[in-house]
């Protein structure tokens, strides 16, 4: 089984157009920092068994926080975050 999260949480990058998406997504208003370490915090409370490779994206479901967050699986930049369930927990 490949282990993502250790390199994921080392590399992670964004764009400028993904902290507007995660705050219309997860109905917040964070500013750039707050949504980096929102999430930091997610990837690292997840369980690796979690991680889940489709393609080139790696999808991290945390059930906790009722978000999956989407992450190209090569330039590990962070695409998106959805709400699982319609309302994300634990802001």
């Amino acid at each position: 089984m490949n282990t993502y999260k250790k390199e994921i949480l080392s590399k992670i990058c964004y764009t400028e157009l993904v902290y507007g998406r995660i705050n219309k997504k997860l109905d917040l208003e964070f500013s750039k920092d707050k949504i980096e370490t929102l999430i930091s915090a997610i990837i690292s409370e997840t369980n690796e068994s979690e991680f889940q490779k489709k393609g080139k994206n790696i999808y991290i479901t945390n059930k906790q926080r009722n978000v999956r967050l989407t992450i190209n699986s090569y330039t590990k930049r962070i695409i998106t975050a959805d709400k699982l369930n319609g309302k994300t927990t634990n802001r």
